[in-house]
């Protein structure tokens, strides 16, 4: 059983498109994209800076923008779906809960009212790795934070205020290591309630169709089987954590063996290794991933 996994922001890197521009009509498919995404998806996938990219208006569309050319470059039909974060809205699209055009629209929504969320307080995000899960949980609330990310394979990741991630650092969880990540806000946390209601509204104007493939809601890990529903919990999400553990853990019941990563893939890929034993992972970071993609699927 092959699940198809694609990546959340942080995932990019400067320069990550430039292989793939080489592809036959992935140029022209991105060029009329950017007029949806509101960005210049060429430029910002080859050219800009890592600053640039960071920048969260610019990274969710690109990132969406950038599984969904990979899914269509690899041409497979899973049996699963399922996105972290804003790679949510990629497995919508690929799951037809969404169109590509109408994902690309409300990303650009989201981006930009998170962007907005994010610049009223100074906020970040701080992955906790390894560490008790119940020891770290108890220091993250202690220190006023949320645990935003529960990823599975002993990996947490706390949101909140940049006072409160510097408190939580000088007080970090017995055994646990932190590492500050290249985030624009605390995602996932009340900080971005403002962008819920931005977001509602825009998708107030799509009729979802229901999921023609098995996907994945990060709200619980489980199967949402209408549209409308999973519309909803795409909206919700932005203010509430992502359960990963709990999506790689219905994954294990539904019996997935295989499991390819969307551009730009390695996370994901890298947290089925630890929590996902014995599941086999590509991961689509270059075109020349693709093979590897389909004899995996073989």
């Amino acid at each position: 059983m092959l699940v198809l996994v694609a990546p959340g922001q942080g995932a990019q890197t400067p320069g990550f498109l430039t292989p793939w521009l080489e592809l036959p009509g992935l140029a022209d498919r991105l060029g009329a994209w950017s007029e949806i995404a509101g960005i210049d998806l060429v430029a910002y996938g080859t050219t800009a800076g890592a600053d640039e990219i960071r920048d969260t208006a610019v990274a969710q569309p690109l990132l969406v923008a950038a599984s969904l050319a990979a899914a269509e470059a690899l041409g497979v039909t899973p049996d699963v779906l399922a996105g972290h974060s804003v790679g949510e809205f990629a497995a919508a699209a690929l799951a037809g809960v969404l169109t590509h055009e109408q994902a690309l629209h409300l990303v650009r929504h989201r981006a930009q009212a998170m962007a907005k969320a994010a610049a009223v307080t100074e906020t970040g995000m701080t992955a906790v790795l390894g560490g008790v899960e119940e020891d770290v949980l108890a220091a993250i609330q202690k220190h006023g934070l949320t645990p935003a990310n529960i990823n599975g394979a002993g990996q947490i990741v706390a949101g909140g205020t940049t006072e409160q991630l510097a408190a939580f650092k000088d007080d970090a969880p017995a055994r646990a290591r932190l590492i500050p990540l290249s985030v624009a806000g605390a995602f996932h946390t009340h900080h971005m309630a403002p962008a819920v209601e931005s977001l509602r509204e825009a998708a107030q104007a799509i009729t979802p169709g229901d999921p023609a493939i098995t996907l994945l809601s990060n709200s619980d890990g489980q199967a949402v089987t209408t549209g409308a529903e999973f519309l909803r919990r795409l909206v919700d999400q932005v203010s509430n954590p992502v359960r990963w553990d709990a999506c790689m853990e219905t994954m294990a019941g539904l019996g997935v063996t295989k499991m390819i990563e969307l551009l730009p893939g390695g996370t994901l890929t890298g947290l089925a290794r630890r929590g996902l034993r014995g599941v086999r992972t590509v991961a689509l970071k270059t075109p020349d991933d693709l093979d590897a993609a389909r004899e995996l699927i073989k």
